[in-house]
């Protein structure tokens, strides 16, 4: 697979990302096991977690299966920290004591000693910016993380992080955001996605496949194994089950029965290959949903299929 350059940094990554938010709940350690055994075989290094998915059991289960099944300098390891929940409520904490402090338990669940990118998950407004950033900078300088990057934050505030992060010494330059982005979601296209190039940022679209809706498997109804009937992402699907989102669905699967490929596999070439994109991040729920966004390194979409995409999505952007 080949591998991408983050941002303006040295690191680089391969141009698909495996994303474990459901490992540990939806997706358990067998189809982990085979994922990440699929993943390293078609060349992905890019493994994204968070310490708020599914409680720390995501990272404890990637722990588990890096140096097993993949080698550890193999990998390029990513979690976030800043979300977790309580009670069953999401809780945002962005002040620098709770984000060196889910560090450390990242670390921990995960086995190694750091990680290669390090993320806030989230923007708050609950705690200064300026000690949000601090802990990224402590997380670099005490050798816990090589790279640190944010993710879900606005054009507004992704531009001021940027800047103040370049702006006196002893901070860390950031390396990546990641946000969503797919061809029913083209909102970053506005503001996210221009002050990430201007500022020299990697991105990494989470959610390319808007929520699962453009493999097409809704056009006939919520199957009763997806995400859709489940109650933790039923209202998380639904947000793209409407009439115009349908239309980006049905030109999605035109433009796949014209070229003999599969609906996943435009959606995910279509954003994989927009500019200032580094990787997508894939969160198959199981390694046979995952082989099938494998098999894209040959796949390049025409142009003429990229504007015609470009036009019926317009809505999203």
């Amino acid at each position: 697979m080949q591998q991408r350059r983050v941002g303006g940094t040295g690191l680089q990554v391969s141009r698909l990302g495996l994303g474990t938010m459901t490992w540990g709940r939806d997706t358990d350690e067998h189809e982990a096991r085979e994922s990440l055994i699929a993943f390293a075989e078609a060349g992905g290094t890019l493994i994204d977690t968070a310490a708020g998915y599914t409680d720390g059991e995501s990272e404890r289960l990637v722990g588990r299966l890096i140096g097993d099944v993949a080698s550890r300098d193999e990998i390029v390891l990513a979690t976030k920290a800043g979300v977790s929940r309580r009670s069953g409520e999401r809780v945002v904490n962005t002040s620098r004591g709770h984000l060196l402090a889910s560090l450390d338990a990242s670390l921990q669940r995960l086995g190694v000693d750091h990680v290669d990118l390090w993320q806030v998950h989230t923007w708050s407004s609950q705690a200064p910016l300026e000690e949000t950033l601090a802990a990224l900078d402590r997380a670099v300088s005490s050798g816990r993380t090589s790279y640190v990057g944010i993710s879900n934050y606005t054009g507004w505030q992704t531009a001021r992080a940027a800047t103040w992060q370049e702006a006196g010494p002893g901070r860390t330059p950031l390396a990546s955001t990641q946000v969503e982005y797919s061809l029913l979601n083209r909102s970053i296209e506005r503001e996210v996605l221009p002050a990430a190039l201007a500022m020299g940022l990697g991105v990494f679209p989470w959610s390319p496949l808007g929520r699962g809706v453009l493999t097409g498997k809704y056009r006939g109804g919520t199957p009763v194994d997806s995400r859709g009937a489940s109650p933790t992402f039923a209202g998380f699907v639904g947000a793209y089950l409407d009439e115009s989102s349908a239309r980006v669905v049905e030109a999605v699967a035109r433009a796949a029965e014209g070229l003999g490929w599969t609906p996943l596999e435009v959606a995910l070439v279509w954003v994989r290959d927009r500019p200032g994109v580094t990787a997508p991040i894939v969160g198959a729920r199981t390694a046979a949903q995952l082989r099938g966004s494998l098999g894209l390194e040959d796949k390049t979409l025409p142009t003429e299929l990229v504007r015609a995409l470009d036009d019926v999505s317009q809505r999203s952007a």
